[in-house]
C-alpha cells in the first residue's frame, strides 16, 4: 500500500496556474484507472479523488467535513458569511431542508417554466429584432429577472436585471483573488447582502409580503434548530443562493452557444424539435444537450474538505486532518465511468430521467439532494438551461465563431465573448472577420 510521501511537492501554485487543467496534471502521476492520487495543498497532504469511489468517499459525513475546507476567499465572496455551504452534519440538513422544500419540489420548478419560458421569448425577440447581446448576456438577464420574479423579488424588470448583473459578476470575480474583479465582487457582495437583509426586514416588519412558498418567504421565516429566526443579514445570504445559482447558469449558455456553433446538425434538430412542440421550454433534445453540456463544462473543476479520520482509497491514504478533493471534472469525463468520455455527445443522456442515480454525474454535487451536498436547485438549472438552447438553435438568429475559445486557467470560465448572437440575416462587421 502506497503512503503519501513526505517531500511531496506542494501544488497550490500549479492549481492557481492550470485552473481546469490542474486534476488531468496531478493524475499523470498515478496509474491508468486510478481513482486516488496524493498531493500536498497549503502545506497540507491532500488526496485527489474521482469517480465513483470518490463520490462516495467525499459525501461520507462519517470521514469527511466540508466545514472550513473552502477558502475563504471564495466562502465569503461566492457563498456569504455563514451559508449552507459551509455547515455538516444535522445543521446542513435542517438548514438544507428549506432549500429543497423551496427549489426541489416539481410543483415549485412548474411554476418557473412559464417564467423561464417568457423571458428567453423576450430574448429572442430581441436578436431577431436586430439585437446584439452575446448569449452569456442575455442569460444573466433573462434567468435573472425568472428566478427573481418566481422567488417573490420585489421591483420592475429593470431593477431584477441590474441586480443579476451584479450577482453575475459575484460569480465571475470570485476565484481570480489575484485580479481587480475580486474586488468589484466584493463590492457587489455587500451591496447584494445589504439590500437581501432589508428585504428580509420588509417582510417580517409586515410592509412587504411576498407569496407563501417563495423564497423570500421561506428565508424570512425560516429558524433554526432552536426554534430561532436566522438573523436577517444570514437569511438575506441563503435569500441569494436560493437564486443566484440560476443566474451563474449563464455560464453554461455560453458554452452551449460554442457546442451549437460547432455542430450546426444539432442546432437543426433541436430547432426543429422547438417549432414542433411550440415551446422553449422542456425540449428532449436540449435538455439532452444541457446534460452533456453540464457534463463537459461544469461550473468548477474540483470540490474539498476534511478527512475527519485517516482515509485510505485504492491503496493512497491521507492522514486525519488532511484535505480530500473530488475532481468533479475528472469524474464527469472519467473514461471508466463514460462510454467515449472525452467525445462530446448528448445522446449518451437519451432515456436518462433519473440523471442524480448516476453517481459519477456530479456537475452540481453529489450524493442526495435531501441529506447530502448535492444543489437542490439542479433541476431549475437544467430547465433554464435547455430553454437557453432552444432560443439559441432558432434559425432566425446565428452565432458567431469569433471568441468562442475558452481559458481554461481562469476559474471560473467560459468562452471569451461570451457566444456573439445576431440576427440570421445581419452582416457580419469586418469582411476579415466573418462568422
Amino acid at each position: 500500500m502506497a503512503s503519501l510521501p513526505a517531500p511531496l511537492r506542494d501544488d497550490s501554485l500549479s492549481l492557481l496556474i492550470r485552473g481546469y487543467g490542474f486534476g488531468a496534471h496531478v493524475w499523470r502521476r498515478a496509474g491508468r484507472g486510478a481513482r486516488a492520487v496524493p498531493f500536498r495543498l497549503l502545506g497540507r497532504p491532500a488526496l485527489l479523488v474521482r469517480g465513483e469511489e470518490g463520490v462516495r468517499l467525499f459525501y461520507d459525513e462519517s470521514r469527511i467535513r466540508r466545514h472550513g475546507a473552502m477558502p475563504a476567499f471564495i466562502q465569503e465572496s461566492l457563498f456569504g458569511h455563514g451559508s449552507v455551504h459551509s455547515l455538516d452534519g444535522y445543521d446542513h440538513r435542517h438548514r438544507k431542508a428549506t432549500f429543497v422544500d423551496v427549489l426541489y419540489d416539481d410543483t415549485e420548478v412548474q411554476r418557473l417554466l412559464p417564467e423561464i419560458e417568457r423571458e428567453w421569448r423576450s430574448e429572442l425577440d430581441a436578436w431577431v429584432a436586430g439585437g446584439e447581446q452575446t448569449a452569456y448576456d442575455a442569460a444573466v438577464g433573462a434567468l435573472g429577472r425568472a428566478i427573481m420574479r418566481w422567488a417573490g423579488i420585489p421591483g420592475t424588470a429593470a431593477a431584477r436585471t441590474r441586480w443579476a448583473r451584479r450577482q453575475a459578476q459575484i460569480v465571475d470575480g470570485f476565484g481570480v483573488p489575484y485580479s481587480p474583479e475580486f474586488l468589484l465582487a466584493l463590492v457587489n457582495r455587500r451591496w447584494s447582502d445589504r439590500h437581501a437583509e432589508e428585504l428580509i426586514d420588509a417582510v417580517r416588519a409586515g410592509t412587504l409580503h411576498p407569496d407563501a412558498g417563495t423564497a423570500l418567504a421561506a428565508w424570512a421565516h425560516h429558524r433554526d434548530r432552536e426554534g430561532a429566526l436566522l438573523p436577517a443579514r444570514r437569511a438575506g445570504v441563503e435569500l441569494q443562493n436560493s437564486f443566484r445559482p440560476m443566474i451563474a447558469v449563464a455560464r453554461f449558455v455560453a458554452f452551449a452557444a460554442k457546442e451549437l456553433h460547432d455542430r450546426p446538425e444539432w442546432r437543426e434538430r433541436i430547432a426543429a424539435e422547438t417549432a414542433e412542440r411550440g415551446h422553449l421550454v422542456g425540449g428532449e433534445l436540449a435538455t439532452m444537450f444541457a446534460q452533456e453540456i453540464r457534463r463537459t463544462a461544469p461550473f468548477v473543476p474540483m470540490l474539498p474538505a476534511w478527512a475527519t479520520t485517516d482515509i485510505e482509497l485504492d491503496g493512497q491514504r491521507v492522514p486525519q486532518g488532511g484535505r480530500v478533493l473530488l475532481d468533479i471534472l475528472g469524474t464527469d469525463t472519467d473514461a471508466r465511468e463514460w462510454t467515449r468520455a472525452p467525445q462530446f455527445d448528448p445522446e449518451r443522456f437519451r432515456g436518462v430521467d433519473d440523471y442524480e442515480a448516476l453517481t459519477a454525474f456530479v456537475p452540481h454535487g453529489g450524493a442526495g439532494v435531501a441529506t447530502g451536498h448535492r444543489c437542490p436547485g439542479e433541476k431549475l438549472a437544467i430547465a433554464g438551461l435547455a430553454a437557453a438552447i432552444a432560443t439559441l438553435s432558432d434559425p432566425r438568429i446565428r452565432i458567431s465563431g469569433r471568441g468562442l475559445e475558452v481559458n481554461r486557467r481562469r476559474m471560473p470560465t467560459k468562452p471569451r465573448s461570451g457566444g456573439r448572437v445576431r440576427r440570421a440575416d445581419a452582416p457580419s462587421g469586418c469582411p476579415f472577420h466573418r462568422g
